[in-house]
C-alpha cells in the first residue's frame, strides 16, 4: 500500500503534464516581432527627407584597344608637279645724274641711262626730274617721253609729259622765258631681262607745231630706274 506522500507526488505529475503541452503549443504559434524591442511600445514616426545625391565616382579603368580597321581602297595615281623655288627678291635700281645739261634741242634724245634688268616678269619704274622750258609767239606744244631700247613703252602706254602754250596777245609777252623743274614718271611692263637702254626724248605733240624747248637749264637733272616685282 502506497504512502500518502508518494500518492501526492504522482497526483502532481499527472496534473503538470497537460499544462506543459498547452504552453508548448502556445509558444509554437507565436512569432516575435524583431522591431518590438527597438520601438518598445511607441508607434513608428513618418519617413525622413531623402538625402542629397552623392559625389560622382572616379573614372573607370580604360578599356582595351579595339581591333585595327581594314585597309582603305587604293587611291588614283597622282600627277607629278615640279616645284619651282624662286630666289628672294633683291632691290635693283640705278640713278644717272647730270649737272646743268642746258640742252636746247627741240627734237631728239636728251639723255640716256643703261640698266641691267634681272627678270622678264618684272616692271621698270622710271623717273626723269629736271628743268623744262617752252616758249613761242604762237600756240605750240612739246612732249618729253621715255624710250626703252629705242621704243616707247607699250605695257600699258607711253610714259610722257607735255607743255602747251597758247597764242600770245599784245598785252602779254608770249616769248617770256620761264624754266620750271618738272618730272616725267611711270611704270613699264613687258621688257625682257638683260641690258636696257633707258632714254628721255623731246618731240612735238600731235596736231600742234613745235616751239623753242629747253631741258636741264642751270640745275641738276636725273634719271632713276628701279626694277619692281609684279
Amino acid at each position: 500500500m502506497m504512502s500518502p506522500l508518494v500518492a501526492r507526488l504522482l497526483l502532481l505529475v499527472f496534473l503538470a503534464i497537460p499544462l506543459y503541452g498547452v504552453e508548448k503549443v502556445r509558444n509554437r504559434g507565436y512569432r516575435k516581432d524583431p522591431d518590438a524591442d527597438k520601438f518598445g511600445s511607441c508607434m513608428q514616426g513618418p519617413a525622413g527627407t531623402p538625402g542629397r545625391e552623392g559625389n560622382p565616382g572616379t573614372n573607370g579603368i580604360p578599356g582595351t584597344p579595339g581591333i585595327p580597321g581594314r585597309d582603305g581602297l587604293k587611291g588614283e595615281k597622282g600627277e607629278c608637279v615640279n616645284e619651282i623655288f624662286e630666289e628672294p627678291w633683291r632691290p635693283n635700281y640705278k640713278q644717272c645724274a647730270w649737272n646743268s645739261l642746258n640742252y636746247g634741242i627741240d627734237l631728239g634724245k636728251v639723255a640716256d641711262c643703261t640698266f641691267t634688268k634681272m627678270r622678264s616678269d618684272s616692271a621698270l619704274r622710271v623717273l626723269f626730274s629736271g628743268s623744262l622750258r617752252l616758249k613761242c609767239k604762237n600756240a605750240c606744244c612739246q612732249r618729253w617721253y621715255f624710250t626703252f631700247n629705242g621704243a616707247e613703252c607699250t605695257g600699258p602706254l607711253p610714259i610722257e609729259s607735255i607743255i602747251y602754250l597758247d597764242q600770245g596777245s599784245p598785252e602779254l609777252n608770249s616769248t617770256i622765258n620761264i624754266h620750271r623743274t618738272s618730272s616725267v614718271e611711270g611704270l613699264c611692263e613687258g621688257i625682257k631681262a638683260g641690258l636696257v637702254d633707258v632714254a628721255v626724248w623731246v618731240g612735238t605733240c600731235a596736231d600742234y607745231p613745235r616751239g623753242d624747248a629747253s631741258t636741264g637749264w642751270n640745275s641738276v637733272s636725273r634719271i632713276i630706274i628701279e626694277e619692281l616685282p609684279k
